[in-house]
């Protein structure tokens, strides 16, 4: 295991960080945010940004999960691909989508719009923005919804700023959870 680059505060120091910056306690528990909380402000505005789209979003949770899990496999981030294994797994996302990210396209479980909405995250990842024919995709068969398609780019964006913080700093899982669910396999 890699030494975090920012040590994580102890629980109890990152619950008062927390409080203070106006982080839900229960975030405080998780690695990522015992090293952010050592930046509460930034912890802060993280938090908000991704917790609007977490609990509040216009975008499908499926199709978001599955993009998520598709930066964290790109990017070869444990973290992100570990944590949101169970965050998917708990919106109904099954474990033959998830570990279908890993080569999508030929994967037969999608559909058109996991299709467009992969497309799209790869040439994020790839390229820093969404292609023509990806845009063109994710319009089809997301619809007109512009809130939808705004939710879907920020959504790819954040979560790839994610595992960069994470793999920058080098956050660690947390004790006692294994990486790269269900099977260990790593990019």
């Amino acid at each position: 295991m890699t030494k975090p680059r920012v040590p994580l505060l102890p629980v109890d120091e990152a619950m008062a960080a927390a409080d203070e910056a106006g982080v839900p306690n229960y975030m405080a528990e998780l690695n990522i945010f015992r090293v952010l909380l050592n930046h509460p402000g930034l912890a802060r505005g993280l938090n908000d940004l991704l917790a609007t789209m977490l609990w509040h979003g216009a975008l499908d949770s499926r199709l978001r999960e599955l993009a998520i899990m598709r930066i964290g496999w790109l990017t070869a981030c444990e973290y992100e691909w570990t944590q949101h294994w169970r965050v998917a797994q708990g919106l109904g996302v099954s474990p033959d989508d998830l570990l279908g990210v890993r080569e999508w396209q030929s994967y037969k479980g999608f559909g058109a719009a996991e299709r467009a909405v992969l497309a799209a995250t790869d040439d994020v990842v790839r390229d820093g923005a969404v292609s023509a024919e990806s845009w063109a995709a994710c319009e089809r068969e997301l619809g007109a919804d512009r809130a939808v398609l705004i939710e879907l780019v920020t959504a790819i964006g954040a979560w790839r700023m994610v595992a960069s913080i994470l793999r920058s700093l080098q956050v660690p899982l947390e004790d006692g959870v294994a990486g790269w669910p269900p099977d260990g396999q790593a990019p």
